[in-house]
């Protein structure tokens, strides 16, 4: 008993960390549908475990009912789990969530297979979950990474990585990440576009000097190269191609 409460308070505490609207531990104990959610599933999660299966399954619908939030009472959950606003959050049967982890609302921890087994992501520590986000299949979301809204994550993603995009594109991160759980949801990489740009920079650059070398060879005096087109050439603004699905952080300054 002692051990739930103590559960429960380092759930309440988590949710003051991490949401500035969150004013006061009253407040969150009567108002915060993902809080309600997770302490609903556990006791649903402890029926699951002794075999209780019917219970359980009926008391994670009631969960839904009242919260909006849909968790599968075979779903593992680590400690200080923080569901914000939680509308729309769909986690499955084998998924497994980490110590530290943020959701937001509409995520989804969904299965690609009709297979009994694993089928379900396993996101590990201090990972945070954008608005809209569906992480699919038995992939692994490594510590500490960051999944942008709306991204869809089909493939496993290293640790300490930023995903956005549909399919997501991975880019692990070049800089140390913050102590604490990373929310920084405006600093998400364009990957394709700034790929795109870096091509068209060095492509404009290099037609300047196909064009100045064509009037010299005719005779023309030719327009020399300009000092921007000198910089781009000699520094490009080079973005490296995906190594195994995954883009360099210093690429994108993350």
């Amino acid at each position: 008993m002692f051990d739930w409460l103590k559960t429960m308070q380092n759930d309440i505490r988590s949710a003051l960390e991490r949401d500035p609207a969150a004013r006061s531990p009253l407040e969150i104990l009567l108002a915060y549908p993902g809080i309600h959610a997770l302490w609903l599933h556990r006791v649903a999660h402890f029926l699951w475990k002794r075999n209780f299966k019917l219970l359980a399954r009926w008391l994670s619908h009631l969960n839904r009912f009242l919260t909006g939030i849909e968790i599968h009472p075979g779903a593992r959950i680590g400690k200080r789990l923080f569901i914000d606003h939680g509308m729309g959050v769909v986690i499955g049967e084998t998924a497994e969530i980490g110590n530290n982890v943020t959701l937001y609302h509409g995520v989804t921890l969904g299965g690609v297979s009709l297979e009994k087994g694993k089928r379900h992501p396993t996101i590990e520590d201090d990972v945070v979950i954008g608005a809209g986000a569906k992480v699919l299949g038995n992939i692994i979301v490594g510590r500490g990474s960051r999944v942008g809204a709306n991204a869809v994550v089909i493939h496993s993603v290293p640790p300490n990585s930023v995903v956005v995009g549909v399919p997501g594109q991975v880019v692990m991160r070049s800089k140390p990440l913050e102590s604490g759980p990373d929310l920084h949801h405006d600093q998400l990489p364009d990957a394709i576009g700034k790929s795109l740009a870096s091509v068209m920079a060095r492509l404009e650059a290099l037609e300047r000097q196909l064009h100045t070398h064509e009037l010299e060879t005719n005779g023309g005096n030719g327009k020399p190269i300009g000092k921007d087109d000198e910089r781009v050439l000699a520094n490009p603004p080079l973005v490296h191609p995906p190594e195994h699905g995954v883009w360099r952080g210093e690429d994108f300054s993350i």
